[in-house]
């Protein structure tokens, strides 16, 4: 018998694979239920324009009653954004991934709603405290206890 998360990745592949992505994200690889890649590309203008990155989902059994930890990739030539919330080891701090997670949300809805906030940056700068958060940094996100406080950017 499946689990709820495995069918429930199932469900949102198939729609992936039938109604396509939104402009500007695209399915990399989904190979398994455990991980998947989407690059995700600023459409328009912003600061942003022409760079394109690649953001990883990994996913646990308790999907999508947890949240998945997502982050951008950083290895084999790609990079994390500049950008106030996202960390050059390619975490993010962002409360749909911690939480206001809900299960309503999508692997697309994800994607859509990180396009949003680069599109939305006015000014390309790293968290204040990245130094010093990378270097302790555990390597999933979601064992990060998060502090949000800015929604402005």
């Amino acid at each position: 018998m499946a689990s709820i998360s495995s069918r429930r990745l199932a469900k949102e592949l198939m729609e992936i694979k039938n109604e396509g992505c939104p402009v500007g994200i695209n399915l990399l690889k989904a190979d398994d239920f455990a991980s998947w890649q989407f690059s995700i590309e600023v459409m328009g203008d912003s600061l942003y324009k022409g760079e394109a990155f690649t953001l990883l989902f990994r996913f646990d059994k308790d999907y999508p009653i947890s949240s998945p930890a997502v982050q951008f990739m950083v290895a084999e030539g790609k990079e994390s954004p500049v950008h106030p919330h996202v960390y050059s080891n390619g975490h993010i701090c962002a409360s749909i991934l911690g939480n206001e997670w809900s299960p309503v949300l999508s692997v697309v809805a994800v994607c859509v709603t990180l396009q949003s906030m680069l599109a939305s940056c006015k000014k390309k700068e790293r968290p204040p405290d990245n130094d010093r958060y990378i270097r302790h940094a555990p390597d999933n996100p979601k064992k990060t206890q998060w502090h949000y406080d800015d929604d402005t950017v």
